[in-house]
């Protein structure tokens, strides 16, 4: 029997609601997590396209069928870590498209086991 593959990052009920709602008005999206100016380190949302992927930013896995990146930089910090984007009421100072819903994406995480360790996603490079 083979192990599972664990995810890196998952969505919540209600992130993935709003997940949907974007994704009817923008078409396809993706994430992306910096760690810099704005929110912080939290996960901002574009049209998928609207922001460009470089060769330091790292693909975890898809929520909702989104692509989800992370800086190079951050994901050496959280490269232990578990991902589930959650939502908040309240409005971030950043760019992402929930923005004008009232509403901004967060992330909650744990500490991955020792035995996920050995079956996460593998992670890949931007382009």
């Amino acid at each position: 029997m083979t192990p599972q593959t664990i995810s890196r990052v998952d969505v919540t009920p209600a992130a993935a609601e709003v997940i949907h709602q974007l994704r009817d008005q923008h078409g396809p999206l993706m994430f992306h997590q910096s760690g810099g100016c704005c929110d912080g380190s939290s996960p901002m949302c574009f049209a998928k396209g609207d922001f460009i992927i470089g060769s330091s930013d790292v693909w975890l896995g898809q929520i909702e069928e989104c692509d989800f990146w992370m800086s190079e930089d951050q994901f050496e910090y959280w490269k232990h870590t578990h991902l589930t984007v959650d939502v908040t009421p309240g409005r971030g100072a950043s760019f992402s498209l929930e923005i004008p819903l009232g509403v901004r994406f967060i992330i909650r995480s744990r500490l991955f086991d020792y035995e996920e360790l050995d079956h996460l996603t593998p992670i890949r490079s931007g382009e």
